[in-house]
């Protein structure tokens, strides 16, 4: 059965944006970067909220094609280009959306459909609030988080609106040398 695999950068102090949805403070460095390069080649689904897929698809699918694109640029926007994309809205059409599929109801019927079906690790890539829902659903498998060194004291909290106790276990740590610390956690 395939993962379904939970990536977010998150202040130390639990929040993934800023009061206005600042994400300017979010480190990264090439290590992140070729880090990530790692688990997308193990992953053939890219799962997103509405609002992340919009500001994904802005920038991703010609991000690799700009002359002052980065090594991390030009992989990522093949591997966006290529990968199948679900997006979790009731709000957008799939009409016209290349290689995309929408599911805006029957959440969990419908995830553990793509998780039955053949193939490589499905990731979501922040998207708090659609993650929520599949956190509340019991579908995500394993949770990445990369710790940022600051403290926000307010924003959009990691964890929002959770039902009940969810046991992990910390499966490894990686340290950056930006600072940032990923969390592999898998559910106990």
């Amino acid at each position: 059965m395939r993962h379904l695999i939970f990536f977010m950068h998150t202040s130390l102090d639990g929040f993934v944006a800023g009061p206005n949805g600042e994400m300017d403070w979010i480190k990264l460095d090439d290590g992140l970067f070729d880090f990530v390069a790692t688990m997308t080649d193990k992953a053939d689904t890219a799962l997103y909220g509405r609002v992340t897929y919009e500001m994904m698809q802005s920038y991703w699918p010609k991000a690799g094609e700009k002359p002052n694109a980065t090594k991390h640029d030009i992989e990522h926007s093949t591997w966006y280009n290529k990968v199948s994309k679900v997006v979790l809205s009731k709000t957008i059409n799939e009409t016209g959306l290349h290689n995309t599929k929408v599911i805006g109801d029957h959440l969990s019927d419908n995830i553990n459909k793509l998780k039955q079906q053949e193939g490589k690790n499905i990731l979501i890539f922040g998207s708090p609030g659609a993650s929520q829902s599949l956190l509340n659903e019991g579908l995500i498998d394993e949770f990445w988080l990369f710790v940022n060194p600051i403290i926000l004291g307010q924003g959009r909290p990691l964890f929002k609106g959770i039902n009940g106790t969810i046991k992990l276990k910390l499966v490894e740590s990686i340290t950056f040398a930006c600072g940032v610390i990923a969390l592999h956690y898998e559910k106990s």
